[in-house]
């Protein structure tokens, strides 16, 4: 009797593990829901509250630290807060007003620009051109016209959102008032907070639910914290560099491509066709200066690649550049300027979050069902010898 109940007791636990598992994802889907449906509601409002979160989150290592030298939380809050503040009126008056003149100088120049490379390309050669490729100077003269305009005319566009978005930002009194508010109290109640959402979790699965806390924290911290910071370099970098060169809009230029560096190989490439562009307009025939300004990249991706990335970034978990891009475009087109703070932390959680799940799966009774793994006898086997 209790070899036939066996079978039974066993199909009654993988069912109700099933109906567990099936409970568990019925409830985080309907959170996940709320927290979007919440953002999406106030996302309006949230500008300075998530800014202040993020730059508590962003520095509370740093507190972490001052507070093994002997500094009291509150202190090392303080110091912390002031530093960052000091730091960032600072960069602001200095480097502003620079981008600021940069950014409508270069798009003035555009056009100017563009006739320059029309020029420099079709006039190359004519003969040549159409001997070999078959190519008329004067077709050749307009495709180069359509695809430069568009070209110089989509990057103009980023320019201009990027500062008309910051002037926005920062002629919100809220975001000065509000955002060190938030950040000094809640880099001062970190800890605090942490352990209250600790003492909330369902003791069940408190050790499962620390452990994908923790893999959260290592995605987000390398990305946002480690990543945040090779961006800063990098665009400081290519800005002293290009500058050095004395190239036009080497600020912006070097600036940017170090923004948008988080996207692998983006930033880089970006940056280096924009400043070759500006180069064989301003130096042309020196192409000592064209190739300086090429060099500026290649040696400031050896440096990340050799030594920036493994230091900031290191081993943590990475995300891939369509499902990075995919996150900043679905974020920013929901929620505004809101979605593109969250974006990046947000797609290292769930990516964390997709693999836990995947884990699970593979390892529940909806993936394995009931299907045995001894091999089926065959007709005829002989029975186990006595």
């Amino acid at each position: 009797m209790a070899k036939a109940k066996l079978p039974i007791d066993n199909e009654a636990l993988e069912a109700a593990a099933a109906a567990a598992f099936r409970k568990q994802i019925r409830f985080w889907l309907i959170s996940a829901v709320l927290f979007v449906g919440f953002l999406y509601l106030f996302s309006n409002i949230l500008l300075p509250f998530v800014a202040g979160m993020a730059l508590a989150y962003f520095l509370d290592p740093v507190a972490d630290r001052l507070q093994r030298l002997g500094l009291s939380r509150l202190m090392a809050t303080v110091v912390i807060l002031v530093c960052f503040l000091v730091f960032l009126v600072l960069a602001l008056v200095i480097i502003v007003p620079v981008l600021a003149s940069q950014m409508a100088d270069f798009a003035a120049k555009v056009p100017g620009y563009i006739e320059k490379l029309q020029q420099l390309v079709t006039n190359f050669n004519p003969e040549w051109l159409e001997q070999r490729f078959g190519v008329d100077a004067a077709g050749l003269r307009e495709g180069l016209n359509s695809l430069l305009t568009t070209g110089f005319g989509f990057l103009t566009t980023i320019f201009q959102s990027i500062w008309s978005s910051g002037v926005a930002l920062f002629s919100i009194a809220s975001l000065f008032v509000v955002t060190p508010v938030v950040a000094f109290y809640v880099l001062l109640d970190w800890d605090r907070m942490v352990a209250v959402v600790d003492s909330w979790i369902p003791r069940d699965h408190v050790d499962t639910v620390r452990q994908i806390a923790r893999d959260i924290n290592t995605a987000v911290a390398g990305f946002v914290r480690g990543q945040g910071t090779l961006c800063l370099v990098l665009g400081i970098m290519y800005a002293v560099g290009l500058t050095l060169t004395g190239l036009n809009f080497g600020v912006l230029i070097g600036l940017f491509a170090g923004l948008i560096s988080f996207i692998p190989y983006v930033g880089s490439l970006t940056g280096l066709v924009l400043s070759l562009g500006v180069a064989v307009v301003q130096f042309w025939p020196d192409w000592t200066m064209v190739l300086a300004v090429a060099a500026v990249f290649f040696v400031g991706q050896f440096i990340e690649g050799n030594i920036l990335q493994p230091r900031l970034v290191g081993k943590s978990v990475g995300l891939h550049p369509v499902w990075l891009m995919f996150a900043l475009v679905a974020f920013g087109a929901m929620f505004g300027f809101v979605g593109l703070l969250v974006a990046v932390p947000s797609a290292a959680a769930v990516a964390v979050l997709v693999r836990f799940a995947i884990s699970r799966y593979l390892d529940s009774p909806l993936y394995h069902g009931h299907a045995t793994h001894a091999p089926a006898a065959k007709p005829g086997d002989a029975g186990p010898e006595k």
